[in-house]
């Protein structure tokens, strides 16, 4: 079992940034990937950031150049830097972890950006 904790939303003006982490405890040796995915009010949940254990990423299109997904691996710590914010990243995003063949998911932190 892991437990996920998300922390770093609120709100920023957009062109700000944030850092997003979401730290990872219970059984977190054998977690194979960290990401992100958002979503918007009324909108399904989207894909925005990926990383492997060995270090590999993958970033959505729609926010690569702005987002940079790392991991902490002796910290079981996930993070994603948040650059050049728009009003559309507005959105509850939620760390997920991928353990054998389940994900997991946490509560999701609100990232809101005004205009």
């Amino acid at each position: 079992q892991v437990q996920l904790v998300e922390s770093g939303g609120g709100l920023v003006q957009a062109g700000g940034s944030l850092r997003l982490s979401c730290a990872a405890s219970g059984s977190p040796f054998s977690i194979k990937a960290m990401g992100w995915y958002c979503q918007a009010p009324g909108k399904q949940r989207e894909f925005v950031a990926h990383a492997t254990s060995d270090g590999s990423t993958n970033i959505a299109d729609s926010v690569k150049g702005r987002f940079t997904i790392s991991r902490d691996n002796a910290k079981n710590t996930v993070y994603l830097q948040m650059n050049s914010l728009k009003p559309e990243d507005t959105s509850v995003y939620y760390c997920y972890a991928i353990l054998g063949a389940t994900t997991y998911w946490g509560q999701g932190t609100q990232v809101t950006v005004s205009s």
